[in-house]
């Protein structure tokens, strides 16, 4: 019995470094906002996520604009109009802000909404390539970089997986 415990701690203590070894030699990491924002589909759906905000938002302050003009329009006929007058347009003054900032926030969810579609998309499109990669390659596990305290740049395939999601997604679909 101890000639069997020897013979299994020695078997151990050779073979576990060499397993730990192999280990590590499998693991790689991608830096996945990076596949995202410098992919060409990633690119394209950020460019238009960012005109659609940019539209939106100008459209909504041109509007403001116009009710603030037509708020000091208003406050500068206070003396003029009677108090039920003032009140109407008051109100419906109010109203037209409320719909505006209604409004604003269906744009914002929108956009969001098209936001996750894309990520999801993206991934979507990702996942078979990086599985065919990690096939091809031998690797046991890919990590995204947020979740790699520190790692050997070697082990990075994030170019690697870049170009052929470039190969293989043009655009993403957000419509």
């Amino acid at each position: 019995m101890k000639n069997f415990l020897k013979i299994f701690l020695i078997t151990l203590v050779f073979f576990l470094p060499s397993e730990k070894k192999l280990l590590a030699n499998d693991i790689y990491f991608i830096d996945y906002s990076r596949v995202m924002n410098d992919s060409k589909a990633g690119k394209k759906a950020q460019n238009y996520l960012k005109n659609l905000l940019e539209s939106s938002n100008k459209k909504f302050n041109e509007t403001a604009k116009k009710l603030k003009t037509e708020e000091n329009t208003i406050i500068g006929q206070k003396n003029v109009l009677t108090k039920e007058d003032y009140k109407k347009k008051a109100d419906a003054l109010r109203k037209k802000v409320f719909d505006l900032n209604k409004q604003r926030e269906k744009s914002i969810k929108e956009i969001a909404s098209k936001r996750k579609k894309a990520g999801d998309e993206m991934l979507k499109n990702l996942n078979p390539i990086l599985g065919k990669y990690m096939e091809e390659n031998n690797i046991t596990v890919v990590l995204d970089k947020k979740n790699v305290l520190m790692g050997n740049k070697k082990y990075e395939i994030t170019s690697q997986i870049i170009e052929l999601l470039n190969k293989n997604l043009k655009s993403i679909n957000l419509n």
